[in-house]
C-alpha cells in the first residue's frame, strides 16, 4: 500500500535534508544499516505543500490496493559474477551490503520526501540481515569478455539462478561484475563491464561494475585522487560517487524508468537520478555540489512498482489505456500550451508522467511532469519552461495501479524565439481515431474514421492509398508531357530494398504511420531504413528533385542520404539524426536513371527509419 505523507517543494530543504541524511548515513554506517535492517524509516524532512496532483494520484492508488489487496515481496536478486581466472573482488560481500543498503536507503528516502511512505525495493537477505548474493564464475577467462557481453554474462548467471528457484526472466536481477583493473599503489581505475540496465514492474536486469575501492565509506574522501580511465583526475569520494550512483541510476532502468531530468522547480537544486544523476550521488557531503535526487516524477511511477507496494494484484496483467478527447492550446505568451482530455484504462489508471523531450541527447534533457485525472479520467497537463529553437516529442504515460504503463507520444516545436508549435500535434490529434482503427482493423475499418477537415483528411487519405493491397503507380516513361510534377512515393521504382521490413510508400509500416519528422508532417515519402536502394529510370524526361530527408521523431537512429544520377554522387547529407531534417534539389537535366539510397552513419542500424519526405520531380 501506499502511505501518502507531507512533501514540501523548497529546494534549499530538499539539499539539507539530503545532505544531513547522507552525513549521518555514511559517518554512522553500521547503526543506519540497523536502522534499515529493522524497517525504520528516516523521518520526512519536508514541510507542508504536498502537490495536488502527487496527493491525489497517492490516494487513487492507496484506495486500489486497498480494495485488491494481494500482498508479496518482490525481491531484487543480487548477482556476483567473475571471470574464470580471477577471484572477486576483495571484501566484496561486506561492501556490496553496504552500497545495496545506502541505495536502498536513498529510494526510500526519496519516496518519502514525495509523499509515498517508507517505500523502496526489497533485498534478499538471510535472517540475520546479511544479503544474499549468488555467486556465478563465467566459462571464459578476463580478456574474453568486453562491456557488450551483458547477454553472454546474463545467460552464465541463468542455470546458477535457476537451481536456486530464480528465473531470470521473470525477476528483477543485478549482476556485478570483476571486470574492472584497480592499481591501489598507482590509484589508477578502469573497467570493460557491461553498465547498462532495461526492465519494467515484472522483470529487469541491470549489469554493473565492481572493485574493491568502490565502497559507500569513500564517498566522503576528497583524497586520494586517482586517475579513472573514463574521467580522467578525480577524488576517490567522486569516483565513488559516479559508480555508486550509476548502481542506483542502472536499478531505476532494471525498474523501468526512461531518463529524465525532473520537472523545473526540481532541477534548479541538484540532479535528477535518471538524468545524469548517476554522476553527481551523494556529492554534497564532499561540499561538491547539491547532489542527486529522484524526480516527483519518477517517485509516482515507482509507487505502484510491486518491489515498491509490495502489492501483486494483478502482476501479470498488461496495461491498457485509451486517450480520448484530446485537445491542445498554446499559453498566453506562446511560449507553452496546455494539453487535455481524458484517460480509462485497465489495471486502473491513478497517475500521468508527461515528458517534454527535445531532440538531441537522448531523453537526458527530457522535463517531466505530472498529473492526476479526475473520477470522470479527466486531466490537464501545463507544458512550459520549453527548449527553443528545438523541435520535440511530448510523451504522456499513464501509470497502471500494478505498476504497468501505457505510452502515448506526439511532436511538437518550439522557435528559436520560444514560441510553440502544435500545429502537427493539434493535426495527429484529429487523426487519432483513425490511426487507432488502422492499426486494430485495418484499411477497410479506418476508411470510416477520416476526418472530414480537407486540411486534415489528405494525409489519412496518402495513408490509405499506400496501404492498400493493389497501390496505384505510375510508370515514369508512359506519362505525357502535360504531367509537370509528379511525387516520386506515386511513380514505379526499377527496384527497391530496404534494410528493415519492406519498402513502403506515403506511409511507415508501422503501428504509427505517419511521415512526420522535426515537427513537420508530410504527405508523401518514400520509407528508407538504412541500408536502402530506390532505382528509378527517368529516361531524361525530367528536369528537378527536390525533397527533404530525416527520421521519424524517435530518440536513437542516424542515418546518411545519399543520391546517384547515371551512377554518380550527387548529394549527400552529414549525419541525420531525429530531430532535423536535410533538404536537397537535384538538376535532373539529361538523366536516364536515378538512386536514392541510404547509409548507416557507422553506429549501427537501430532505429535507422530513414525517409525520403516529399520528394517532387518536376519538368
Amino acid at each position: 500500500m501506499v502511505v501518502v505523507g507531507d512533501c514540501g517543494s523548497a529546494a534549499r530543504e530538499r539539499k539539507d535534508s539530503r545532505l544531513n541524511y547522507y552525513s549521518v548515513h555514511i559517518v554512522g554506517l553500521v547503526l543506519c544499516s540497523t536502522l534499515i535492517a529493522a524497517g525504520e524509516a528516516l523521518p520526512s524532512p519536508l514541510g507542508d505543500g504536498m502537490r495536488s496532483d502527487i496527493d491525489a494520484a497517492g490516494k487513487i492508488l492507496k484506495a486500489w490496493q486497498d480494495k485488491d489487496e494481494q500482498y508479496s515481496k518482490r525481491l531484487l536478486h543480487i548477482v556476483a559474477w567473475r571471470c574464470r581466472d580471477r577471484d572477486f573482488p576483495a571484501g566484496y560481500r561486506d561492501r556490496l551490503q553496504r552500497t545495496m543498503l545506502h541505495i536502498q536507503d536513498f529510494y526510500r528516502n526519496e519516496m518519502w520526501r514525495h509523499g509515498f511512505g517508507k517505500r523502496t525495493f526489497n533485498l534478499d537477505t538471510q535472517s540475520n540481515g546479511k544479503l544474499v548474493i549468488h555467486e556465478v564464475v563465467g566459462a571464459n577467462d578476463w580478456r574474453d569478455y568486453q562491456k557488450s557481453d551483458g547477454d553472454k554474462i546474463k545467460k552464465e548467471c541463468e542455470p546458477v539462478l535457476r537451481r536456486k528457484g530464480i528465473r531470470v526472466n521473470q525477476e528483477t536481477v543485478m549482476i556485478f561484475t570483476n571486470l574492472a583493473e584497480w592499481n591501489s599503489e598507482k590509484k589508477i581505475f578502469f573497467h570493460k563491464s557491461p553498465y547498462y540496465a532495461g526492465g519494467d514492474w515484472r522483470r529487469g536486469v541491470a549489469w554493473q561494475v565492481d572493485s574493491e575501492e568502490l565502497d559507500v565509506i569513500n564517498l566522503v574522501k576528497e583524497e586520494p585522487v586517482i586517475i579513472d580511465g573514463e574521467y580522467g583526475r578525480i577524488s576517490l569520494g567522486k569516483h565513488n560517487s559516479i559508480f555508486i550512483g550509476g548502481i542506483a541510476h542502472e536499478l531505476g532502468h532494471a525498474l523501468g524508468l526512461p531518463h529524465c531530468r525532473g520537472d523545473t522547480d526540481e532541477v534548479s537544486d541538484g540532479t535528477a537520478l535518471m538524468g545524469s544523476g548517476n554522476r553527481t550521488y551523494a556529492e554534497e557531503v564532499r561540499n561538491e555540489g547539491p547532489g542527486t535526487f529522484l524526480s516527483r516524477a519518477h517517485a509516482l511511477r515507482l509507487a505502484s512498482h510491486p518491489q515498491f507496494s509490495n502489492s501483486t494484484a494483478k502482476f501479470g496483467d498488461t496495461g491498457k489505456a485509451t486517450f480520448d478527447d484530446l485537445t491542445v492550446v498554446l499559453g498566453e505568451d506562446r511560449d507553452s500550451f496546455r494539453v487535455e482530455g481524458k484517460v480509462h484504462g485497465m489495471p486502473l489508471i491513478y497517475g500521468l508522467v508527461c515528458y517534454l523531450d527535445p531532440d538531441g541527447r537522448g531523453d537526458y534533457d527530457a522535463l517531466a511532469t505530472t498529473a492526476a485525472p479526475d473520477q470522470k479520467g479527466r486531466f490537464s497537463i501545463v507544458c512550459k519552461d520549453l527548449k527553443a529553437g528545438k523541435s520535440a516529442i511530448m510523451r504522456i504515460v499513464a501509470c497502471h495501479a500494478n505498476g504497468a504503463a501505457t505510452k502515448i507520444e506526439f511532436p511538437y516545436a518550439v522557435a528559436e524565439e520560444g514560441a510553440a508549435d502544435i500545429t502537427v500535434m493539434k493535426c495527429l490529434f484529429q487523426l487519432k481515431d483513425f490511426s487507432k482503427a488502422l492499426a486494430e482493423q485495418g484499411v477497410e475499418a479506418a476508411r470510416e474514421f477520416v476526418p472530414q477537415e480537407k486540411r486534415i483528411s489528405k494525409y489519412a487519405t496518402a495513408v490509405l492509398q499506400g496501404r492498400v493491397k493493389n497501390r496505384k503507380t505510375v510508370q515514369l516513361d508512359s506519362l505525357v508531357e502535360t504531367v509537370v510534377s509528379l511525387p516520386l512515393s506515386q511513380a514505379e521504382p526499377e527496384r527497391a530494398a530496404v534494410g528493415w521490413l519492406r519498402p513502403t510508400f506515403d506511409n511507415l509500416p508501422r503501428q504509427n504511420p505517419w511521415l512526420e519528422s522535426a515537427g513537420k508532417l508530410f504527405e508523401t515519402g518514400i520509407y528508407a531504413h538504412a541500408p536502402s536502394e530506390y532505382h528509378y529510370v527517368l529516361d531524361k524526361a525530367w528536369q528537378r528533385l527536390r525533397g527533404e530527408c530525416g527520421l521519424p521523431s524517435q530518440r536513437i537512429g542516424s542515418v546518411v542520404f545519399v543520391i546517384y544520377t547515371d551512377g554518380r554522387e550527387v548529394f549527400r547529407s552529414p549525419v541525420v539524426r531525429p530531430g532535423k531534417t536535410e533538404s536537397y534539389d537535384i538538376d535532373l537535366t539529361g538523366v536516364s536513371e536515378i538512386i536514392l539510397a541510404t547509409e548507416d552513419a557507422g553506429d549501427g542500424k537501430a532505429g535507422d527509419w530513414g525517409v525520403w519526405l516529399g520528394p517532387e520531380l518536376s519538368r
